[in-house]
């Protein structure tokens, strides 16, 4: 039996860990476009904080490399594609990167190998989009010369607790013999064990569906904080009362960003019309979480008019632009919509967040944060936002920060002490 040589096609958030706990049992090479994240990877540095300096280094000693080299995987019969399937500007999906991904596995395939998808698609895809490149550039046939299978990637962002390796796997296969061999690779891995789903369009089908749930749950409760702020009700406070019954689901509101939670139902959507549904409640969910940003910063502005503080020319701290607390990834992040919404109020708008990258904000949004010492900015604003998290911000003195004329706090994220806030979401 062949030996099992693995190249990891996508080397950012879901693709390096991958590809680190699978060189504790195997040869694995890993494959990116970016040859500046490839250098950096190989000098043992991952800047998206995903794996630490020591496990990055441990598998390079293990033998792990990554590339930007095709031909450097040619000789790997077990291809996983774990790269980005976003939405474009308008939130129509764009599955280019997905393609391309495809077309280079085409180009190394050979007869036996089987290819893994991990990329969050709608039900589908994989056959009815993936297969057909792959054939097309190998001019292999899918289920005589190679197999294919889905394996959803279940990684939560700067969670060191929820792991790859202890979290249930969901494989499935183009046909029982690839899956059987997807199950046995993936669960030599993985120590939580794995879930065969019956078919590829069921393992896609619950990754898409396991996004959405968590999209609709937090709009509903951020439809209940719209309300509940209207009859100037502490929504945490209802919250933490009605977590005391044992069947309430605990959510808290707040912005949703990132690359899942609001990305992955626009592929639901668009996949549900093609079959003449309508998805009401994904739709309602998306938009009501999508404007979130836009309806802090006018409850923003209410609060400074309300106590008096004049909004135009007003000077205002949003702390933290990454789309979730402790990581630097800002894809998604809804703090952007803050910013630009409060923005034709005052230019005077200072971005603090000592995880984010500044070149990669200001390549991404057009948005300088400040490189300025925290401490240093006492006294100075007329209005101080949490916006994410961070564990430097939930300890912070954030009413030391503000003018000695007076200025409001605003806890988007609800973890300031009560006392030092003025509203929360």
């Amino acid at each position: 039996m062949k030996k099992t040589k693995i190249a990891v096609v996508g080397l950012g958030y879901v693709g390096l860990p991958l590809a680190h706990l699978f060189s504790t049992k195997y040869d694995v090479v890993g494959f990116d476009i970016d040859s500046q994240r490839v250098a950096a990877i190989m000098n043992g540095i991952d800047k998206k904080c995903e794996l630490s300096d020591n496990e990055l280094k441990a598998s390079i000693g293990r033998g792990f490399r990554c590339t930007t080299n095709i031909d450097d995987i040619r000789e790997c019969n077990f291809y996983i594609v774990a790269v980005p399937t976003p939405v474009d500007k308008n939130n129509h999906i764009d599955i280019r990167m997905l393609l391309d991904a495809c077309r280079t596995v085409g180009r190394v395939l050979s007869s036996g190998d089987i290819v893994v998808f991990e990329s969050t698609v709608y039900p589908g895809m994989t056959e009815e989009e993936c297969i057909p490149v792959l054939e097309s550039v190998s001019g292999l046939r899918c289920n005589v010369d190679f197999s294919v299978g889905y394996s959803p990637e279940r990684v939560n962002v700067a969670d060191r607790e929820h792991s790859i390796s202890n979290t249930i796997k969901i494989v499935s296969g183009s046909t029982p013999d690839a899956a059987t061999a997807i199950e046995h690779i993936y669960g030599s891995v993985i120590t939580a064990g794995t879930h065969l789903a019956p078919s590829i369009r069921v393992a896609e089908a619950a990754k898409i569906i396991e996004n959405t749930q968590r999209d609709v749950n937090i709009a509903f409760i951020n439809e209940m904080a719209k309300i509940f702020n209207a009859m100037h009700i502490d929504t945490h406070d209802v919250l933490q009362a009605a977590a005391t019954k044992w069947n309430f689901v605990p959510v808290e509101p707040g912005l949703v960003g990132g690359h899942c939670i609001a990305v992955d139902p626009y592929y639901l959507i668009e996949k549900a019309q093609v079959y003449g549904v309508m998805p009401h409640v994904v739709s309602s969910a998306r938009r009501l979480n999508y404007g979130m940003g836009e309806y802090v910063a006018t409850e923003i502005i209410k609060l400074m008019s309300l106590k008096g503080i004049a909004v135009k020319g007003a000077k205002i701290l949003l702390l933290g632009i990454t789309f979730k607390e402790n990581c630097p990834d800002v894809r998604g992040s809804k703090v952007v919509d803050i910013y630009h919404t409060l923005l034709p109020y005052t230019p005077d708008i200072t971005i603090y967040d000592p995880h984010a990258d500044a070149a990669e904000v200001e390549r991404a949004f057009g948005i300088h944060i400040s490189n300025e010492n925290i401490t240093d900015m006492r006294g100075r604003f007329n209005a101080v936002v949490l916006c994410v998290a961070h564990n430097e911000f939930t300890t912070l003195d954030v009413r030391s920060l503000l003018s000695a004329n007076g200025g409001v706090v605003y806890d988007v994220k609800g973890r300031l002490p009560r006392e030092s806030v003025d509203m929360r979401l």
